[in-house]
């Protein structure tokens, strides 16, 4: 596929999707979303972990509300279910680490679009805006199963129903995010953050992910149960070989997501 609003850049394990529409703050339009799942999906079969960020003084303004060319062309239902629902899977079942890498303002769907990602980063001038009351919608793209998640109810509650803008400082005080980064230190260090994980050990990275997602409605039994499947696998592994040797050995490990 030719990307005209996303970017896509691949390199030493590690796949770059930069959201390209900063005249419009990167909103979501129909052809943004298709062609963000097509590069999700590509970086998850050759990519060893994958960022997603955006271009200009925005992360994503969320909804193109000019996408139809008239509100009662709005089909709110079936954009979510074919378009974002189909997207955010993609995002949250991608079988390599995501990073959000949020550069700006985060509103809306894009807000929920970067906090699918496993981890989120942010600017510290950043901003997450769960704006969808200020024009009569409740939050969706995921919002209403992340935010609960990550920050309980309570302040998931009050996000959603004042629509008040987090700085992305209280949205890492809150567990929303994992770190705010001074905006000019943020993309050396989202770099190396994503670099560290495109040289890692991909397949144990891919059962973190299993077993702590798995976590929210697993018994102790069942947990305990999971951390010993996967870690069986994990021990078959040629970085779980490696890693061992290199501890012996007193080197750094050569991972080769295998």
């Amino acid at each position: 596929m030719n990307y005209d609003t996303i970017t896509y850049a691949e390199a030493d394990g590690l796949g770059i999707i930069t959201l390209n529409r900063p005249e419009v703050m990167n909103a979501l339009s129909s052809q943004m979303r298709a062609e963000l799942l097509h590069a999700v999906k590509a970086a998850g079969k050759s990519a060893r972990a994958l960022v997603l960020t955006g271009e200009g003084r925005a992360f994503c303004s969320g909804q193109d509300l000019g996408d139809a060319a008239r509100i009662d062309d709005i089909d709110l239902e079936r954009t979510l279910r074919d378009e974002y629902e189909p997207l955010l899977r993609a995002i949250y079942d991608c079988p390599v680490p995501t990073i959000s890498a949020v550069n700006g303002a985060a509103a809306g769907a894009g807000a929920n679009l970067a906090l699918a990602a496993d981890v989120v980063i942010a600017a510290q001038s950043a901003s997450f805006i769960q704006a969808f009351t200020r024009i009569g919608l409740i939050p969706d793209a995921g919002g209403t199963y992340w935010l609960p998640r990550q920050i309980g109810a309570a302040r998931a509650m009050g996000a959603a129903l004042f629509a008040d803008k987090i700085s992305a400082d209280q949205a890492a005080s809150w567990g929303m995010i994992f770190e705010s980064i001074p905006d000019d230190a943020f993309e050396a260090h989202w770099r190396a953050r994503a670099n560290h994980l495109a040289k890692g050990p991909t397949a144990a990275y891919r059962g973190v992910k299993t077993a702590i997602r798995a976590s929210h409605g697993n018994t102790l039994d069942q947990q305990l149960a999971l951390e010993a499947k996967l870690q069986g696998e994990c021990g078959q592994t040629h970085d779980f070989k490696e890693g061992v040797i290199a501890f012996l050995e007193k080197r750094p490990a050569r991972f080769e997501g295998r």
